[in-house]
């Protein structure tokens, strides 16, 4: 098994003017740890105008400031927005990237998560699934293409030589990011690896991930010419500490990750300003709600850590991302946690790594059979839903989650 550690940014009020410098600053220094200790991918969000929850709104920017204080750990797109994003700046950012990271780029293509972020560009949330399948058409080819032209439903390129070309050939590995459980299909459907949230408990993830490989082999239908990626990698909540108790002493930030993109996705937009995500999150800590846990958290001693890790490693995940820089958890923590979850739980796992490819690899070649589990029981949604269905044909909804539209301008209300 593999991990990584994953980054939203987050900035809770009050700020002051250094705020933000001390948290890009601090949070480089917490990617060059991870380096060192051994940690395999360090993943990067893209987010527009979701004050409190997320302050990455140009994730090549920070990933590139990455590369040059890293030797080893792949920089990851956890995603890059495919929608407010023109498809040859993507195919520019992500090359010149890949080149001073010397090719170690990790390329997740997203839609955009709320109405907050893709209306102030012009764009419908439910048109967003028809625009991001237009952009990989468009982008992907530039990648490995000298020249290029595009004719598409929402993107029109005349031919141009669109320059560098990355360092990997013939482009970094893909995935898609899958906020909703039924995602993940369709990334496999794609050929694509697949960037979901932590499962809860064993059963779900045999579910989702025999679902994943399953249509992967079965039922793989690319939206143009790029290089399959089969793998599925999961994001928790995570603080690691010598004890259960101090570990969720100091992983408030977990659950007010889970509280910010609810009330953004459920009561946004809100006007600049007037709403204290922090002051709202405190309020809600003292409800029944907020004194709820899911148990799919990976937040505790070593020992529960590891128990936990041991039935991802079971369903045969790929990858297990670290969500650590959330809400107010301090620099100091962070690190002492990335530090103890490398000595105590990593190296066990890393271990068995070879024995994970030997299964992968049976199963991509068809040498060994996975069982057909419903993953009805197991799906819940994170996000919210579009208000209006497609007006396109009808898509199976086992295998592409999300509704599809057709441009036009954006409501008035």
């Amino acid at each position: 098994m593999k991990f990584g550690v994953f980054y939203e940014h987050q900035l809770p009020r009050p700020w002051t003017d250094s705020s933000e410098h001390q948290l890009m600053k601090q949070s480089l220094d917490q990617i060059a740890l991870a380096d060192q200790l051994g940690y395999d991918y360090a993943w990067e969000v893209e987010h527009h105008f979701l004050e409190e929850y997320s302050h990455s709104s140009a994730p090549e920017v920070f990933l590139a400031a990455a590369s040059q204080r890293t030797k080893n750990i792949r920089l990851g797109h956890g995603i890059i927005q495919l929608t407010t994003n023109h498809p040859a700046r993507v195919a520019e950012k992500v090359s010149t990237l890949d080149l001073v990271s010397d090719g170690r780029v990790e390329l997740g293509l997203g839609e955009g998560s709320s109405v907050t972020e893709l209306h102030p560009f012009n764009l419908r949330f439910r048109d967003k699934r028809d625009i991001w399948e237009d952009a990989v058409k468009c982008v992907l080819p530039m990648f490995y293409n000298h020249a290029w032209q595009y004719d598409g439903e929402y993107f029109k390129f005349p031919l141009r030589a669109v320059v560098p070309k990355p360092l990997q050939k013939p482009h970094p590995p893909l995935w898609v990011a899958c906020s909703q459980l039924d995602t993940i299909k369709y990334a496999a459907h794609r050929g694509m690896g697949a960037l979901s949230f932590k499962f809860v408990d064993l059963k779900a993830a045999n579910a989702w991930v025999n679902a994943y490989y399953n249509t992967f082999t079965r039922n793989q239908e690319k939206l143009t010419d790029y290089q399959s990626n089969p793998n599925i990698a999961v994001v928790g909540g995570f603080m690691c500490c010598e004890t259960d108790e101090e570990a969720w002493e100091k992983a408030d930030g977990w659950t007010f990750f889970q509280f910010a993109l609810q009330l953004y996705n459920k009561e946004g937009p809100f006007e600049p300003g007037t709403v204290n995500f922090w002051d709202k999150y405190q309020e809600w800590k003292q409800t029944p709600a907020g004194q709820k846990r899911s148990g799919s958290e990976l937040i505790g001693s070593p020992e529960t850590i590891r128990e936990k890790l041991l039935e991802l490693e079971a369903a045969n995940v790929d990858q297990v991302i670290l969500l650590n820089q959330a809400g107010k958890n301090t620099h100091k923590d962070i690190c002492d946690s990335l530090d103890l979850f490398a000595r105590e739980i990593m190296p066990e796992f890393h271990a068995r790594e070879d024995e994970h490819q030997q299964w992968k690899s049976a199963v991509l070649a068809g040498e060994l059979e996975l069982e057909d589990i419903d993953t009805d029981p197991f799906n819940f949604r994170t996000r919210q839903t579009p208000s209006q269905k497609s007006g396109k044909a009808e898509i199976k909804a086992d295998i592409i989650a999300g509704t599809v539209g057709r441009p036009g301008s954006l409501p008035t209300n």
